[in-house]
């Protein structure tokens, strides 16, 4: 099994508490409010991340060996997506990051079976980019 930072932990548990669909909607548009936005002038064509429908930025980077990730898009839903990616991810080691399985962290969030597979393959764009990322 792969370590859950704090951020994951909590939002598992929030999730957990969620009885149904529209609830897990709403709360992915929290937290997609709660994620930092890249400034405009920081969105380059180096960041942006093939394979999404809608544009997605993103930034890795390891100080102290550990991810820092800055994630980005304009589309609501997706910010969201991009906030459960986030704390996932952001603070792992790249071994830990290796030993991430993304479909068993969104199962576990009760969001596997609502993504479409558009939605499905950018996320796994984004995360495979990430992972091409790790030192």
């Amino acid at each position: 099994m792969s370590v859950l930072t704090a951020a994951a932990q909590a939002m598992l548990a929030d999730f957990t508490a969620c009885k149904g669909w529209e609830q897990r909607a709403r709360l992915l548009l929290k937290y997609g409010q709660l994620l930092p936005a890249l400034p405009p002038a920081q969105r380059s064509e180096q960041q942006l991340i093939r394979g999404c429908e809608s544009p997605v930025w993103c930034q890795p980077s390891w100080p102290d060996g550990k991810l820092a990730l800055v994630l980005d898009t304009d589309a609501r839903l997706l910010k969201g997506l991009l906030a459960v990616l986030h704390a996932r991810l952001h603070g792992l080691s790249a071994e830990q990051l290796q030993a991430v399985d993304l479909n068993d962290w969104f199962s576990q969030l009760g969001l596997a079976g609502k993504l479409s597979e558009s939605r499905s393959n950018g996320l796994n764009a984004v995360f495979q980019h990430i992972r091409a990322d790790c030192p």
